[in-house]
């Protein structure tokens, strides 16, 4: 019987004009209201997914790439995801979602109300994405904080996060009508916390979690200090690797062990690996697609570095094309899994011009030969159930927009034939998204 996965969905570009450059923009699509999304939430929970995450950058960028950001739409505008997730969960029954929030924007005792609040509303089903991004640091009078500082801050972050939720001792709320009584102030914990980069006072103005627990920790980071965090703290690791068996076991051994090195059990995170298949219907579709990517357009060539421009903070738009890179122009807090993703499989941009950068990273390949992730339906589960089997994947996280159109291409022809191998859940329990995760 092939191993049971998990499956969640990436929001890769947040609450804004996704696919602003794609057809189906012209399709009635409103991306400032909620209808579109809760359709699409409607569609993931009912094929069986387990999560959704939103991603968020709260600047537009510096004044490099401000441009060119807003031009294309690829960074932004965006709306905070956080007032979003309300009406996703009125929308759905069981799927849970994590909006992406930022250590170093939102005061800890701000977010753990808000986050409070909503795993109360959607009884249990919200997650935390939180991240370290320190390019927004100005518009908030801030530091902008070195790497490592940044996962620092977002440590201490959680850590005060967890004690106001947990600032409602056991049996503090009362709730007895006969005697007037709401609740007990004397198991209210105030206490002060003065650290390095927050100083906090409890209690949380909240109410406990009675049943529900806190909510669910996704950690996004691949870095030392990114992996140290999840052991730490993470439920979910939202994991970026070559997708090869070798790979995600190496993966998978570096997050189970800064979870057995923080005194947790490797079972206690999920790490869920971003997955972007292209589906086709034949075999020889799938080899057109990927012989046509071999000699990509110059229009094409321009979207990718449009794109990894917004990414890097660098305009590489300016930049000649027909000479290497050089990687110091990048500033301290571009992070390298970032960098390494525009470096592809060279060992140095000295080996790779910037046209042969963006050309590689336009290049798709089949499925079945390891090349790439364009391939039938079946083909697909094949690679899914491959790695479930032979490297103990715990699953997948899909990314697109969050539009019904992308989730159908993706989806339609996939979710059959994993539930029909046993591989994606049937049914949901009766619980909220860690027991949705610990099912199996």
């Amino acid at each position: 019987m092939p191993r049971q996965q998990h499956f969640g969905w990436f929001f890769a570009r947040g609450f804004g004009p996704q696919g602003w450059s794609k057809p189906y923009w012209e399709w009635g699509y409103e991306w400032r209201t909620p209808r579109i999304y809760q359709q699409s939430a409607r569609e993931l929970e009912q094929a069986g997914l387990d999560l959704v995450i939103i991603e968020d950058a709260i600047s537009l960028g510096t004044d490099e790439t401000l441009d060119l950001r807003v031009r294309s739409a690829y960074g932004g505008p965006k709306h905070d995801p956080l007032m979003l997730v309300p009406y996703l969960f009125d929308a759905t029954e069981h799927i849970g979602f994590a909006p992406t929030v930022n250590a170093g924007a939102t005061p800890p005792y701000l977010g753990a109300r808000q986050f409070a609040t909503l795993q109360h509303l959607s009884s249990g089903r919200v997650g935390i994405n939180l991240v370290t991004d320190v390019k927004s640091a100005r518009h908030f009078g801030l530091e902008e904080l070195a790497h490592d500082a940044a996962y620092e801050r977002a440590e201490e972050w959680i850590d005060v996060a967890r004690k106001l939720w947990r600032s409602w001792g056991e049996g503090a709320l009362v709730e007895d009508r006969a005697t007037d009584h709401f609740a007990d102030a004397s198991r209210l914990d105030r206490f002060r916390h003065e650290g390095t980069h927050f100083k906090v006072a409890g209690p949380l103005n909240s109410v406990p979690f009675d049943g529900l627990g806190e909510p669910t920790i996704v950690s996004p980071g691949g870095s030392g200090p990114g992996l140290a965090f999840a052991g730490r703290n993470s439920d979910v690791q939202l994991a970026l690797a070559r997708l090869t068996v070798p790979e995600v076991l190496k993966y998978r051994a570096k997050i189970h062990d800064a979870a057995i090195a923080q005194g947790r059990s490797a079972s206690d995170i999920k790490v869920l690996f971003v997955f972007q298949p292209e589906i086709v219907s034949s075999a020889e579709e799938a080899d057109r697609i990927v012989a046509a990517s071999l000699t990509p357009s110059d229009a094409v060539v321009r979207a990718i570095l449009e794109g990894q421009s917004s990414d890097l903070e660098t305009d590489l738009t300016v930049l000649d094309l027909d000479r290497p890179l050089d990687p110091g122009i990048f500033g301290q807090h571009v992070s390298q899994g970032t960098i390494k993703g525009l470096l592809g499989a060279h060992a140095s941009f000295a080996d790779a011009t910037l046209r042969e950068l963006a050309v590689a990273k336009a290049r798709k390949g089949r499925i079945t030969d390891g090349t790439g992730f364009v391939g039938t339906a079946e083909e697909v589960a094949d690679f899914i159930e491959l790695l479930g089997d032979d490297a103990e994947n715990d699953g997948f996280i899909f990314s697109g927009d969050l539009h019904p159109v992308t989730i159908h291409r993706t989806l339609d022809e996939l979710v059959p034939i994993l539930r029909r191998r046993g591989i994606l859940r049937t049914e949901f329990g009766d619980g909220g998204l860690k027991t949705n995760l610990a099912d199996f």
